[in-house]
């Protein structure tokens, strides 16, 4: 991985260290996977919000908002 990249992943980390707290309260969690050459990421839901009929709503409006206004050159973020 090279250095821009590392920086980058390093950024989306703490961008969802930034939400995990407010899907643990909830009794779910995130993982990251990776960060796609087109600037997707790529994330795991867990716990409670693994099938939740609001992941996709939390995943939308809440993770991807977040990731995207603390990291602007991300495109998307998806769950896997």
């Amino acid at each position: 991985m090279d250095a821009e990249r590392e920086k980058l992943t390093q950024r989306v980390l703490e961008a969802l260290d930034v939400v995990r707290p407010y899907l643990k309260s909830d009794g779910g969690d995130i993982s990251f996977i990776e960060i796609t050459d087109d600037l997707c990421v790529k994330v795991k839901l867990t716990g409670s919000c693994n099938g939740c009929p609001m992941s996709l709503q939390t995943l939308r409006g809440g993770v991807e908002m977040v990731v995207k206004q603390r990291v602007p050159e991300i495109v998307k973020v998806e769950a896997v």
